[in-house]
Parts: structure tokens; C-alpha cells; sequence
């Protein structure tokens, strides 16, 4: 999978800085959206996977969610704080601000909030290592709620942000087909990537004797087909 991801970052990365062109009104820095949505869209993701993996420890109290949920999560919060970083970079010449209080931005920086509480959660001093598991779990799946409002928040209020451009029906995006394509790329590469990644730190999570025994990703995927039986 890492291969897999590596050439698909490579395929993005000259689609979306070669073969693309620049923006008609927005120039070069519109090659930042190639990156941005994206690790929305990687951020989006991951909270699913912290949700999933939230209901499926409280339902059935296995350890490697837990794993999971916090691979995910800190994938997420790294996702969010990286789109987060790109929007302002965009933001500045196009808006003329670093950042402003818009619905868009305001609920993007509550979900990576919630994201850091979750990772934070674990560490709480004082009070029942499972309860507060328990509770950790509760916050992934509850939290998840967010997702939809910073999704719909362009529609919903108003605000700087544009609406979505890409989730529109088929013959309405309104972006040269180069452009879709690098974007198509960048957000498979970033897929590929974050799910490597996310197998990686489950990995790396295992008690010392459990990862000595089993290859990378094996008891992961071991328990979601149990599960699944």
C-alpha cells in the first residue's frame, strides 16, 4: 500500500504542478486547492473511521479500536490543522485576511477541537481507566457530528467561502478537466496514504509481545472480520 500511495503522489503531484493550469482569476495559488481539499476530504475520513471505531468499542470493548479510533484521530487532527494552514495560505491573497470568523473556517477549527479532545481524553489525570476509555469512544462517535456542519455550513449561512464546486451533478463543475483530474489524484493519493498510515500507528499502538507475534496490520484486520462474521 505505501508503493501504491507513493505513486499516486507522484502522479498528483504532476498533474496538479505540470500538466494543470493556473487559475484565470486566482493564478498559481489556486494549485493550493489541490492539497487543501483533499486533506479535507483525508480529515472527513478519518472522523469517520474515529466514529466507527468509537461505536464498535463501546458495543464490543476490544482494545485495537481503540487502536484504531486514535490512529484515526490523530490522522484527523493532522488532516484539519493542515487544511486549516492551506485555507489561510490561500485566504490571504484572495480574501485579503489570514482568517476571519466565517461559519466554513469557524466549524473546520471546532472539529479539530474535538479531534485534539479526543486524543487528549486517554491522558485525563485521576478517575476509572475503562470509564474513561468508555467515555473517549462516546466523544468519537458523538463529535462526528460536526462533520456534517462543516459540510453544509455553505449552504446553510452565509459566508466567504464558496459553495462546493466538485459535489455538483455530472457536467456542472465548473473546472477545466485537467484541473478535476489533479484533484481526483491528489484526493486518491491522499487516501492511499492516510489509510498506510493509519495501519502503521494501529501497528505501532499493539502491546510490545502482540506486534512481535504478528505482521503489520494483521490483528487489525483479523478483528474487523471477526467482527464482521
Amino acid at each position: 500500500m505505501g508503493t501504491g500511495a507513493l505513486a499516486a503522489c507522484a502522479a498528483a503531484l504532476a498533474l496538479g504542478l505540470v500538466i494543470a493550469p493556473p487559475d484565470a482569476l486566482q493564478g498559481e495559488t489556486q494549485r493550493l486547492m489541490y492539497v487543501h481539499v483533499p486533506a479535507a476530504w483525508a480529515a472527513f475520513a478519518a472522523f469517520a473511521a474515529v466514529s466507527g471505531a468509537g461505536a464498535m468499542r463501546l458495543w464490543r470493548g476490544e482494545g485495537v479500536w481503540e487502536r484504531l479510533g486514535r490512529a484515526a484521530a490523530e490522522l484527523g487532527a493532522g488532516m484539519t490543522a493542515l487544511t486549516i494552514a492551506l485555507g489561510s495560505l490561500w485566504g490571504r491573497p484572495v480574501w485579503g485576511v489570514w482568517w476571519t470568523w466565517d461559519p466554513r473556517l469557524t466549524a473546520t477549527a471546532a472539529m479539530l477541537l474535538v479531534l485534539l479532545a479526543y486524543l487528549a481524553l486517554p491522558y485525563w489525570p485521576g478517575g476509572d481507566p475503562v470509564r474513561r476509555a468508555r467515555l473517549t469512544a462516546a466523544t468519537g462517535v458523538a463529535g462526528f457530528a460536526v462533520v456534517p456542519v462543516v459540510h453544509f455550513s455553505v449552504l446553510w449561512w452565509r459566508t466567504l467561502h464558496q459553495p462546493p464546486t466538485f459535489l455538483r451533478p455530472p457536467g456542472q463543475v465548473p473546472v477545466h478537466p485537467a484541473m478535476f483530474a489533479a484533484l481526483i489524484a491528489a484526493a486518491v493519493a491522499f487516501a492511499l496514504m492516510g489509510a498506510w498510515v493509519v495501519l502503521r500507528r494501529v501497528r505501532d499502538l499493539e502491546p510490545a509481545p502482540a506486534r512481535a507475534a504478528e505482521p503489520a496490520g494483521e490483528s487489525c484486520g483479523r478483528v474487523l472480520v471477526r467482527s464482521a462474521a
